[in-house]
């Protein structure tokens, strides 16, 4: 093959750190964005806080965040059918371009910045979404303080701690700490106790010492003694059986649930009561009163130890009804209120090239572009949460029943932006509405076709499913099937596949598992 040299002119789309940076913006949550926010203030001198004391003035109107601005869209409620964008209605945003002193403005005029900062694209493999914080903070950095001062004790720690208090011979000790290492989450042995002897009659033969299987029994019921009532049990039966000796045998129904415990357990499983009454020749109430008391038994003793991360959910949009109209605002606290601090920024000279005027001079740059990154992530923020509150009027009013369905391709045409976009605009993001907080991608679902030839959303036939689960007999639940022809009833057609499928995502056992005495 040969050789040669070719001129070709070919397009192709660059993205600025600009834009980087607001598509970035865009996607995170408001814990990361209120980190991120921090990140800048901290590595930004332009940068400062604005105090909720101080007055406002035109100079420092082009510097507030888009925080500061008021930002709201009133749904107009009318005869017309919910969803029409004239029930719609989005009040102009006060954006904050306003300009700086006259020295400023002249210093900086061929510094442009658009009215309007883009932030859709087109593609989807720019950036994913994701929950670990700003990309921009190193792996070295460390910023979560609480999780450095909070010390989590583990279910082990809980058992270790009351061994140390119990008065047992060095070798029990040892058999003690291998029986817990045993222990897993919910506080059941994760290996049989003859696993465990023979692992520790290897250990002891080491030292000349001989291990019985019952020294291992007695210290296995030793700790079967501590602190919750059922750890290191080897299944269920002794599980249960164990936190039953903490009842009175005078109470009502113990001697049949003890039973029922030790013959019964895999017809109490199954809930055939009719068989359990004929095995244990007892009538109908003093069966409830044994199931009574074995419910109240926790059959994963140790899953209320330790603590588990806790995730709060912060609501980035408020949607409320006043005056018979939707109005939505964005949350003003989900980030602190940012300007550019004059002072240093006065002290930027256009002339100077020293090092620290063009330190100055890039730092007021960035601030610009990141206040700018942050109020275009509201505004795109607002106008989706817009056209969400347009179309699911109904579930406002009336509940997920009323749910309609939609796609994000739905919302990308009403806001003339990508489906992207639209996806990283509501991933994360939450609103809170009379119904509850709900995250963003709540709101879209798939249809099925009705017998009037309109659509009916998923989420509407969740609700549907729950509201008929609740309102069921107990002695005969609604299977699958039951659920179908009375979906079919309401005009809904929905395989019977479809139904368990929609149930199965609600948490809601089949009808087998439901069936109750009363």
């Amino acid at each position: 093959m040969k050789q040669s040299l070719q001129l070709k002119i070919s397009q192709q789309l660059t993205m600025t750190p600009q834009l980087q940076q607001a598509i970035r913006l865009l996607q995170l949550s408001t814990l990361d964005l209120q980190s991120e926010i921090q990140e800048a203030l901290d590595s930004n001198p332009m940068l400062e806080v604005t105090e909720e004391s101080a007055p406002s003035s035109e100079s420092n109107e082009e510097n507030t965040t888009a925080n500061n601005t008021e930002t709201s869209a009133n749904t107009e409620t009318s005869d017309d059918p919910p969803g029409t964008q004239d029930n719609v209605k989005a009040s102009d945003s006060n954006e904050a371009t306003s300009e700086e002193t006259a020295t400023l403005d002249s210093e900086w005029s061929e510094e442009h910045i658009p009215t309007e900062l883009a932030v859709d694209t087109n593609w989807d493999d720019i950036y994913q979404a994701s929950s670990s914080g700003p990309s921009s903070r190193s792996e070295g950095d460390d910023i979560d303080f609480d999780s450095r001062r909070t010390t989590s004790e583990t279910l082990q720690d809980h058992l270790s701690w009351q061994l140390n208090l119990t008065p047992m011979s060095p070798e029990d000790t040892e058999i003690a700490e291998n029986i817990i290492d045993a222990i897993d989450s919910n506080g059941m042995l994760s290996m049989s106790i003859e696993e465990i002897h023979t692992d520790l009659a290897e250990v002891f033969a080491k030292h000349d010492q001989e291990l019985e299987f019952d020294e291992v029994i007695a210290v296995l019921h030793r700790i079967q003694q501590f602190d919750p009532p059922g750890v290191a049990s080897r299944d269920i039966r002794e599980c249960l059986l164990i936190q039953l000796k903490q009842y009175d045998q005078s109470t009502p129904g113990f001697s049949n649930a003890k039973t029922l415990i030790e013959n019964f357990l895999p017809l109490l499983g199954n809930r055939d009561f009719k068989l359990l009454m004929r095995r244990l020749r007892i009538k109908e109430p003093e069966l409830q009163e044994a199931i009574k008391i074995i419910q109240s038994l926790n059959p994963r003793p140790g899953e209320h130890i330790g603590s588990d991360s806790t995730e709060y959910v912060v609501p980035d949009v408020f949607v409320a009804k006043i005056e018979d109209r939707w109005t939505v605002n964005l949350n003003p606290d989900i980030a602190p209120k940012i300007r550019i601090n004059t002072d240093y920024a006065s002290l930027v000279k256009r002339a100077d090239s020293s090092t620290d005027n063009a330190f100055l001079r890039d730092n007021l740059q960035e601030a610009r572009w990141f206040l700018k990154s942050l109020q275009s992530r509201n505004e795109t923020l607002l106008k989706v949460a817009t056209c969400i509150v347009e179309r699911q009027q109904g579930f406002l009013d009336n509940g997920p029943e009323s749910m309609k369905p939609m796609v994000l391709h739905d919302v990308a045409e009403m806001v003339e932006m990508h489906e992207s976009t639209i996806s990283r605009v509501t991933t994360q993001k939450y609103m809170h509405t009379p119904q509850g907080i709900f995250e963003l991608k709540y709101f879209f679902s798939s249809h099925v076709a009705t017998e009037s030839g309109g659509e009916c959303s998923s989420t509407a036939i969740r609700a549907i499913i729950r509201k008929l689960v609740a309102a069921e007999n107990t002695r005969k639940p609604l299977s699958d099937s039951k659920i179908t022809v009375l979906l079919e009833g309401q005009g809904i057609k929905v395989a019977r596949r479809t139904i368990a499928k929609y149930r199965e995502s609600l948490s809601i056992p089949p009808s087998n598992e439901r069936k109750r005495l009363v």
